[in-house]
């Protein structure tokens, strides 16, 4: 497991979006730090010094599809979606299972809570600067037992308010899960922020997972529970089409998608023309995580 890092700085001290983005020495940090002076913990190379993208891009293309397919769909639509009060039920193999309102995580983990600069990745990329904390400290809160390999997350399912379940496009609610470890892994987040606001609805309030080294749709929206087990569990993409989507998804260029090449990416932001580029193997955090998958053959462990 990846040792741990602490830092005393809250969603206070992140830098407001207009400092953020003119600050080029924050550019060093993709876990961040970046912007928080005196911040511990290790540096992770951004791949590439990659810039962070503005609000606007960040919080209009977005894939959240119990709000519609249209990239533009979630920022229409997911308003309608009630973020308080909001509880996620964390269960399973934990010491402590129950219902955790969100008050009361944000509470227990202030201390923690932190700013990331993490790219995502599906066919196109951004890079995203979050606020949140270590799902770890989240998965400690509960109390992992012994016996606890995977950890399963679940979407909030409110008919109601997402129009886009109306379509049997997935078998809601949208389920996803980690290896324990990966998990466990410090890049591993729940985010609660973007650029030191609350995360809107589109972006998946009040509480999101990110895994920057995974395809994006890995990264579960709003999370309403929580299940540690010991068997690896369903995921939503691999349940509609197994052939297409494996349990890890972590990013590998060199396997392509059956139905297109994976090999490189259109950076969002860069308008009509945006040029495409090198899609790095674990998305560029290969340093970091690489150990997480000795002796797995990422070309068939997809």
């Amino acid at each position: 497991m990846a040792n741990r890092w602490i830092n005393d700085r809250t969603d206070r001290d992140v830098t407001p979006e207009r400092i953020f983005l003119n600050r080029r020495q924050i550019m060093g940090g993709a876990l961040a730090g970046a912007g928080l002076a005196g911040l511990a913990g290790p540096a992770v190379a951004a791949p590439e010094g990659l810039e962070p993208n503005s609000f606007e891009d960040i919080t209009s293309y977005n894939n959240y599809y119990e709000f519609g397919t249209g990239k533009d769909d979630p920022a229409r639509y997911a308003d309608a979606l009630t973020t308080r009060p909001w509880a996620v039920r964390i269960d399973g193999l934990v010491d402590k299972p129950g219902e955790y309102a969100f008050e009361d995580i944000m509470k227990a983990m202030t201390i923690e809570e932190r700013i990331y600069k993490f790219r995502c990745v599906e066919a196109w990329s951004m890079v995203v600067p979050w606020n949140g904390f270590e799902l770890a400290d989240l998965l400690d809160l509960a109390g992992v037992q012994n016996g606890a390999r995977y950890v399963a997350f679940e979407t909030v399912l409110r008919p109601e308010e997402m129009p886009g379940v109306a379509y049997p496009v997935l078998d809601w609610p949208y389920v996803e899960g980690l290896r324990l470890d990966e998990a466990m892994h410090p890049l591993t987040i729940m985010a609660t922020g973007i650029y030191g606001r609350d995360i809107p609805n589109q972006n998946g309030a009040p509480l999101r997972l990110v895994v920057p080294w995974k395809y994006g749709f890995k990264s579960i929206k709003s999370v309403v529970r929580i299940t540690l087990t010991d068997k690896e569990p369903p995921t939503s993409w691999n349940r509609a089409n197994p052939r297409e989507y494996g349990f890890y998804s972590n990013v590998n260029p060199q396997v392509d998608h059956p139905r297109w090449s994976q090999s490189t990416e259109r950076q969002i932001g860069g308008g009509l023309f945006s040029r495409r580029i090198p899609t790095l193997m674990l998305n560029g955090y290969q340093d970091e995580v690489a150990d997480l998958y000795t002796g797995m053959d990422l070309r068939k462990n997809i």
